[in-house]
């Protein structure tokens, strides 16, 4: 096991010091941005925007124990901000980028593509790892914005829609409770949470087997390691952010 942390260690060192060495390959920083963020928007924001109806849902209904209803605007807000719109964000990140990127470069892997470069004197690190993994450091923490608005939009909507609330008192409610380091403390997660997702899968990939069921090793162990690391990553960040 250390000796498998020692392993993804060097390597996310590695990759994050190729991203700001040349030379620098902006064809393929343009295809991860795309892949990675626009093409992720989809998935997250119905993501987002269903968790925040059913969490304004369960948080009425919960309140309603001890008259304590009214809070809805507020539990949202914050539950989407702090916890629940980057790791959600995250999570799918892990699925669908993550185990992209892994079955990619293990095929590539597989069919010596990355020899073939090697041979013609072309760094895989600086031309798979470092895009994608820049990609990903730019992208999610963006995805995690549009996440946590669209979430509470979610809860808005239900809230309003549903629940009998004001729609100003909503609103006002949302803008008050939260504070700068909420959103501070999002956007870092996400920016965390990316870059575990890239490195995760571009590792994987990079030390796959052979054949076919190297390949299907790579894709599903990327996955599960990087929603592991997601959710310790989370963990520890809350504490670092939170902790009384």
């Amino acid at each position: 096991m250390l000796s498998a942390v020692g392993r993804v260690a060097l390597f996310a060192l590695a990759a994050l010091t190729q991203i700001l060495r040349p030379p620098f390959y902006g064809r393929e920083v343009a295809g991860a941005l795309l892949q990675v963020g626009w093409l992720s928007l989809p998935v997250v924001g119905l993501t987002a925007v269903f968790t925040g109806g059913a969490l304004a849902l369960q948080i009425y209904s919960g309140g309603s124990r001890f008259n304590a209803e009214a809070v809805v605007p507020q539990i949202v807000a914050i539950g989407m901000v702090r916890e629940l719109g980057p790791v959600l964000v995250g999570l799918m990140i892990a699925a669908r980028v993550t185990s992209s990127i892994a079955a990619e470069i293990a095929t590539m892997k597989v069919t010596e593509q990355i020899d073939a470069l090697v041979t013609l004197s072309t760094n895989p690190m600086g031309y798979l790892v470092a895009p994608r993994v820049l990609a990903a450091l730019v992208t999610v923490p963006l995805l995690v914005g549009v996440g946590d608005v669209i979430g509470i939009f979610g809860g808005y909507a239900v809230a309003t829609g549903t629940l009998g609330f004001n729609a100003a008192g909503y609103l006002t409610n949302t803008v008050n409770f939260l504070e700068p380091l909420d959103v501070i403390s999002s956007l870092v997660k996400g920016c965390a949470f990316g870059g575990i997702a890239a490195l995760i899968g571009c590792y994987f990939g990079m030390t796959s087997g052979r054949g076919a069921q190297g390949v299907g090793r790579a894709t599903k162990g990327s996955v599960e390691a990087a929603a592991v690391l997601i959710l310790a990553a989370n963990f520890l960040l809350t504490g670092v952010f939170f902790s009384l």
